[in-house]
């Protein structure tokens, strides 16, 4: 079977220079870079997956840096825990509003240095400001002390405290350098919290722009510090420094890193690796199906932890369905650059190059068809490589279990949905699922079933990404903890219990005996229970 490919353009002037054309500004990139906590001496030139061109010199941050934003964030967060919850919603919503002025710039910050589609930028600015807005209404809600039930009614008064941790550790991934920047950093301030982050190297300017907003929304500047390095040479030290660690990134290095706060006693949450599956239906919408499945596959060209890499079909719509989705497919449009109207950009480095293009062969190798795409295109852009779909695709192949994390999907057929929730808990995974039908009720019902932390029924996964108030999070080796929702902001403080007892005290008295008052509080048990008490 010859593979079938997507509609491909070059550049509007093949002729032109991107780099021309979107030339960053040496005072702006030192202006942001000026905020990077390195005082070696060091730098790292970094390369835009657009062209392959040189981007911008990093300088680089040693051990002691990271102990000086520690020392630096510490002193700040001391006085930012004693704002008012008023003061810290009040800057989030600030944020949320420059992050909306500033989208522009922000969005080509990002395509500059991952290489995604313009579009696929755009999610970045607006997953920001929806999680700025959700914590700027609700801190006062997930923070205020709140009371809770007394041992004795009326005579025990109890109230829950949410104290914040002090300084949190963020270790942030390339493929969303904006979003998981700052997304699980904002609720870290908002409870009270300071941030030292470790951007990744490929996207420290996207990252630094986060902080150059948060300043100004009016976050305290140490508040938030940032340093710049190998996370092999400064995940440790920043560890070391932390109260509590947020990473996203790979099951391998979460594991190294969970062992590493359960040792210090510290608590971390992390969001790791997925091979997350879609399941199609007998009865579902195909239409709205192939293009959501479109969009699960392919945004950020698969460089997305929740994104689709195994899709299961009904046998009863299985050729209509993968007809129509390959259409689709075909009819992407691939554009380099960063102006709108590219349906899939660019592989961020070599690296997911290599990788991708080592499963696809793989798998083609031991027998796998590819139905479209199926090859990298050097003539786009360094790193492109085609939407891909397989079928075929068997327990010995690579991407058969492995997380691919580019645009590859395996698409299989089922014969009953029983089966297909079986095959899509297989694996060591569990992150994200899709569900379509036309029957909800029953995609709800066995989206219960599926061993993932966010299950979207006719939606690929921006129904649960971006309904904050909603935890959001991996099962098994997908991860542990919750960004979003109350979850998400909890994570970064103590609960503290303060009990004030009223007249009796917990002891005999009145010339009771130890006797006598075990008998009255057995008796005071048995009402209670009668009455109702907790």
């Amino acid at each position: 079977m010859t593979a079938q490919h997507p509609s491909v353009t070059g550049p509007a002037d093949p002729e032109h220079d991107l780099m021309a054309t979107y030339a960053l500004e040496p005072e702006y990139v030192k202006a942001l870079t000026d905020r990077i906590v390195a005082t070696k001496g060091e730098s790292v030139t970094t390369y835009t997956p657009i062209t392959g061109q040189p981007l911008a010199n990093i300088p680089q941050s040693s051990h002691e840096d990271v102990a000086e934003a520690v020392r630096r964030a510490r002193i700040a967060q001391r006085a930012w825990a004693k704002t008012s919850l008023a003061e810290r919603e009040a800057a989030a919503l600030r944020l949320h509003d420059l992050v909306l002025a500033r989208q522009d710039e922000i969005m080509d910050l990002i395509c500059w240095e991952t290489g995604k589609a313009r579009k696929h930028a755009f999610d970045e600015p607006l997953h920001i400001a929806l999680t700025a807005r959700y914590y700027g209404r609700t801190a006062r809600q997930h923070l205020s002390p709140a009371p809770a039930g007394g041992v004795i009614p009326v005579l025990t008064k109890v109230r829950i405290n949410r104290i914040p941790k002090g300084v949190v550790g963020i270790i942030a991934p390339w493929n969303y350098p904006f979003s998981l920047a700052l997304c699980d950093g904002i609720p870290a301030l908002v409870a009270g919290n300071a941030v030292v982050t470790k951007p990744d190297a490929q996207t420290m300017l996207t990252a630094l722009l986060g902080a150059q907003l948060l300043e100004e929304a009016g976050f305290p500047r140490d508040l938030w510090m940032v340093v710049a390095g190998p996370g092999r040479d400064l995940g440790t030290p920043l560890i070391e420094g932390s109260d509590y660690v947020c990473f996203t990134g790979s099951t391998a290095t979460g594991k190294i890193i969970a062992k590493q706060c359960a040792d210090r006693l510290i608590g971390c949450s992390l969001e790791l690796g997925g091979k997350n599956p879609i399941l199609v239906l007998r009865d579902a919408d195909l239409e709205r199906a192939a293009e959501g499945a479109v969009r699960a596959t392919f945004s950020n060209a698969g460089q997305l932890c929740v994104s689709t890499e195994r899709m299961f079909v009904a046998d009863q719509v299985y050729d209509k369905f993968v007809a129509l989705f390959i259409e689709h497919v075909k009819s992407m449009k691939l554009v380099n650059g960063m102006a709108w109207g590219s349906d899939m950009g660019s592989l961020t480095s070599q690296a997911q190059l290599d990788a991708v293009s080592k499963h696809v062969d793989d798998a083609v190798a031991r027998g796998a068809k590819v139905l479209v795409g199926g090859k990298a295109r050097p003539d786009l852009g360094p790193y492109y490589y085609e939407p891909t779909v397989l079928e075929g695709v068997t327990p010995g192949m690579a991407c058969f279990a492995d997380e691919t994390f580019g645009p590859v999907l395996s698409i299989y057929r089922f014969h009953d949905e029983s089966d297909a929730v079986e095959r899509a808990n297989e694996g060591d995974y569990g992150l994200n699922a899709s569900i379509y039908s036309r029957d909800a009720h029953r995609a709800e019902a066995l989206a219960a079933r599926i061993r993932c932390g966010s299950v979207n029924v006719n939606e690929a996964f921006a129904a649960s990404f971006a309904s904050i108030d909603a935890p959001m999070g991996g099962m098994r080796e997908s991860g542990q903890g919750r960004r979003n929702g109350a979850e998400g902001i909890w994570r970064y403080t103590e609960s503290q219990t303060v009990a004030t007892q009223r007249l009796l005290r917990f002891s005999p008295q009145y010339g009771m005996t130890d006797e006598g008052y075990s008998k009255m509080m057995t008796t005071s048990l048995r009402l209670m229970k009668k009455l109702g008490a907790k």
